[in-house]
Order: structure tokens, then sequence, then C-alpha cells
């Protein structure tokens, strides 16, 4: 029997000045774990001078964290909570939206300078009795991030006998591997889902090729070994199940109420923007004007 429950190809969608690879959602797989969004971000050279429409502007979160990870460039992060921190490659932001929270995300060090950018984010689902937790936000530096073999560094949740710094609200493992050629990973069997992601190069399992843009999602529990047929650059990620989750736009909860609830706050201002990325922000999908902020 074969550890591969089935195999994601990424949908490449453009958000204006640079692509982004949708893995999950996915109509045959809703989430993996606590997982519940994947985007493969780039990768993509700015030249200097980028204009600010590429940015992503000031927008909402609720019953979520977000976590972005970088294998080139910088992002500036502003949130509603008063931080303000460019993240760059091997960190992590993290940033739990709760009852809610908005956050912009800048590419100012590309608007002087250009250069690559490069990464994922995903989001995390909270549990049901954590949905409503207090906002709030936390930058882990590259050196914080356990280092569990060579090659492979634990970046939130525990594996391997490790545990990152990152404040998750339930149980998972994300881990960025570097396989050299012929290099094999075992994949964790304690969480219950788990996948692997190709970012670059390819892999083999079960006598089957992977390559860069797929997800490869696994059996429960079943030992699975991956081996790199190239140089390969993979996340792992597992946990466990969390129930049906709702999804609209930047909003996550396991209520539709809740997030019907969310929609009018923003629509209405009831938000407060970033305290340092306050002038714009980004209305709900198909509505053409927004108002003016007044929590800003």
């Amino acid at each position: 029997m074969s550890a591969v429950e089935l195999a994601i190809a990424q949908r490449r969608r453009d958000l204006g000045g640079f692509e982004v690879g949708r893995i999950l959602p996915d109509a045959r797989r809703r989430m993996v774990g606590p997982f519940v969004f994947f985007d493969h971000m780039g990768p993509v050279d700015f030249p200097p001078g980028i204009p600010r429409t590429v940015d992503v502007r000031p927008h909402p979160h609720i019953g979520l964290s977000t976590l972005t990870y970088l294998f080139a460039g910088e992002i500036t992060h502003r949130d509603s909570v008063g931080s303000e921190q460019p993240i760059r490659p091997g960190e992590v932001n993290w940033m739990t939206a709760g009852r809610g929270i908005t956050h912009s995300e800048r590419f100012e060090r590309a608007r002087r300078e250009g250069g690559a950018m490069h990464g994922i984010q995903a989001w995390v689902a909270l549990p049901r009795e954590k949905e409503e937790v207090d906002p709030a936000f936390s930058h882990h530096p590259a050196g914080s991030l356990p280092l569990v073999d060579e090659g492979v560094r634990l970046i939130a949740g525990e594996a391997f006998g490790a545990r990152a710094p990152v404040p998750v609200h339930s149980p998972l493992c994300y881990l960025h591997c570097e396989l050299p050629a012929g290099g094999r990973l075992a994949v964790p069997t304690h969480y219950s889902e788990r996948a692997a992601y190709v970012v670059s190069g390819a892999i083999e399992i079960d006598a089957r090729r992977f390559s860069g843009g797929q997800m490869v999602v696994f059996v429960s529990h079943m030992p699975v070994e991956c081996r790199a047929i190239e140089q390969s650059t993979v996340m792992l990620l597992g946990g466990e199940p969390l129930g049906e989750r709702h999804i609209e736009w930047n909003f996550v909860s396991s209520s539709k109420e809740r997030i019907e609830q969310a929609k009018a706050d923003w629509r209405a201002g009831r938000m407060k923007l970033p305290d340092r990325d306050n002038a714009d922000f980004i209305p709900l999908p198909g509505e053409p004007a927004a108002p003016a902020n007044p929590m800003s």
C-alpha cells in the first residue's frame, strides 16, 4: 500500500506584481491538520523602484495564525497591535488574529534596491476554544529555530524530539528541509495528518516522482521516507485536525455567522488599522469603494 494519499499541484495566480502558487485549500483536501491555507510566494526578482501597488495593503483576519517564512528577500510587517517587523530569510513572523487583527506587508527594501523575493505563507486555524483570543504577534530569528538534522530546521511546533519557540495553539509540526541529491528524509509519524511540499527540485516517494509546486499528502500515521532525486527544498507540515473551518476572503472560523460579523465590522470601519500604516486599506472583495476607517 502506498503512503501517498494524493498530490496537489499549485494553482498560480497574479497578485498584481508577483505570482503566488495556491496549494491549500484544495477541492480534494481543505486542510492538513490545522493548516488551512498554504501559498508559495514567488520566486520573483523585483527591479528597483517597484510601485507601492505591489505591496499588500492593510487587511483584516480572524480565527487563525499566519506564519510567514522566507527563502529570499525581505517583507516589512505592520499590524494593529503595534508591531513593525521586517522578516528576512530563515526567520518566522507569527501573527495570531484571534478575535481580529489587521496588518500590511510591504516590499520596502525591494522598492529601494530591487532583489529576489521568495517564501511561503501558511495560515493555521485556531482551535474553537481559542478562535476569539486576543490578537498577538511574535518574531523569531533564524538562530532560535532548532536544527534537528543537517539541513532540516524546525520552524514551528514539535518534531524529532525538538520544540520551536513559536507559540502555536494546537499540536503541529512545520519544517524546512534542504536535501542534497540522494538525501533521505523520514516524515514524522505521530501526527495523524501530514504532507510534504516540494518548493524546488524533485523527490521520490514509493517509486513516484514529485516536483516543485506539488504537495504530497500522506496516509495517516503510515511510515514515509522521501528521497531527493536532485538537490531539493521541501517543507514538511503536519498536525491534528480541528474540525471543519469556513474560509471567506481573509477570515477563518468554525462559524459562518462569525465570518459575516467580521465582514460587517470591516465594511463599517470597526477594525483598527495598523498604527504605522493606516493611510489606505483593502476593501471587501466585490465592493468598489470603502468608507474612511474611523478606527485608524
